[in-house]
């Protein structure tokens, strides 16, 4: 093996590339619970990427039998009800394990100089994962699954002056239909995963090249270098040390995908709705329509907004920048401190919010917008309107001014002294 390695180092830097990437790359040495997601998401995405492979093979990209191939997965290929359900769990884990991945660097400044370039890779991961689970939505052709991306697809038509062609060519068509469903299988199967693959390369590889961050906020310090292991006093390899703790994350993680799997796979209708057990049908539109879970505190935040002149565009543009505004985060940042160990309370109160704020709109995505009932008619200004609605407009507004006044609240807040080095 010895030789076989040299053979291969001689013409591939292996070994160089192990090495420099995670073998003796340097880590801190106190990373905690919440540096588990960047590895866990490495992992799912693996699990999505092989089960797809073994569901495009009995899968048929096919109006009138795609549904129907569906169910052959499920009930008569061998072990075909395994890999649907990892794989349909595995969208909906992927999301809950990178919107913690996204906390986990507003906690603690991990999008601040000079990690700025490896925070604009994240976000555009972001986006490809959106664009990924929103291609693939399509492809059971349910009855969700079809309003739903019509729904969606309608909305790049409101975009002014050339809304109307730019839906069409997403379409393909005048209205979701075959064609639709190949080019959404081409982009679900091909086109995104090369370039969400190519940008977790260009992530990781820039990660590598700044150093990771750590709870302290602060850079592991370089001098002085131990005399037998030439590591700094407060760092540490990732071999074998944090790949021993990602191992025991990916257990415990595996472990409660397993639960969710083997018991409650559709999670409620959480992670599969129930109208998606029914075969598509255009002329017949389910009474509520929702997209799945994790688009949905957009889809409230686009509800919310009301149309002016019967056009949805300035929903569809809040719901654009409330995603888009994430880039702009290491410029927003005016803080002396990174991490949240040592902010003051503006910030936590701030960042408390937008979670909150995450949440709930969340969930009124999820419901119909008459869940609340409305105000009595009496009531100046909200006499009639959804109580959904109302609530839905303050947290959207919530949500925007985390960004839009960070420059002014993480100025003003009342930081503690940050420590020299990272703490044993």
């Amino acid at each position: 093996m010895t030789k076989l390695l040299r053979w291969i180092d001689d013409r591939f830097p292996l070994t160089a590339l192990w090495e420099s990437q995670w073998g003796k790359y340097i880590a801190p040495k106190n990373f905690n619970f919440w540096y588990y997601f960047g590895s866990l998401a490495a992992f799912v995405l693996v699990l999505q990427i092989v089960t797809g492979i073994f569901l495009t093979m009995n899968y048929k990209p096919d109006s009138v039998k795609a549904f129907e191939s569906v169910e052959y997965i499920m009930r008569d290929v061998e072990w075909g009800w395994l890999i649907r359900y990892m794989h349909s769990t595995g969208a909906s884990m992927f999301f809950i394990v990178v919107y913690l991945h996204m906390l986990r660097g507003l906690m603690y400044g991990s999008y601040r100089k000079p990690r700025e370039l490896t925070w604009i890779f994240g976000v555009l991961i972001y986006l490809c994962l959106m664009a990924e689970a929103f291609f693939g939505y399509l492809l059971p052709w349910g009855q969700m699954s079809y309003w739903g991306a019509q729904v969606i697809v309608n909305l790049f038509s409101t975009v002014p002056f050339f809304g109307e062609g730019l839906g069409v060519w997403i379409r393909g068509d005048y209205t979701i239909s075959d064609i639709t469903l190949n080019r959404f299988f081409a982009f679900h199967v091909a086109a995104v995963p090369l370039v969400l693959i190519a940008i977790v390369a260009a992530h990781l590889m820039a990660l590598h090249e700044t150093g990771s961050n750590n709870p302290d906020g602060v850079e592991i310090k370089k001098q002085p270098k131990d005399p037998v292991t030439g590591l700094p006093p407060d760092g540490i390899y990732s071999h074998p040390y944090y790949t021993i703790k990602d191992i025991v994350g990916v257990i415990v993680f595996c472990a409660i995908f397993s639960v969710i799997m083997f018991f409650v796979p559709d999670m409620w209708g959480y992670f599969i709705e129930s109208n998606n057990f029914i075969p598509a049908d255009p002329l017949k539109t389910p009474e509520h329509i929702a997209p799945v879970w994790y688009f949905t505190p957009y889809y409230a935040m686009l509800r919310a907004v009301p149309s002016f002149l019967g056009s949805q565009f300035w929903g569809v543009l809040v719901m654009a920048v409330a995603v888009l505004i994430f880039f702009f985060m290491p410029w927003l940042d005016r803080g002396p401190v990174k991490s949240i160990r040592y902010r003051g309370a503006l910030y936590k109160s701030w960042l408390a919010a937008f979670v909150i704020s995450f949440l709930i709109l969340g969930y009124l995505g999820v419901v119909p917008v008459t869940v609340w009932g409305q105000f009595p008619e009496n009531i100046p200004i909200l006499g009639g309107a959804d109580r959904a609605t109302v609530v839905a407009r303050f947290f959207t507004v919530v949500y925007l001014l985390f960004f839009m006044l960070m420059p002014w609240y993480t100025k003003w807040d009342k930081t503690k002294p940050e420590p020299d080095r990272v703490r044993m």
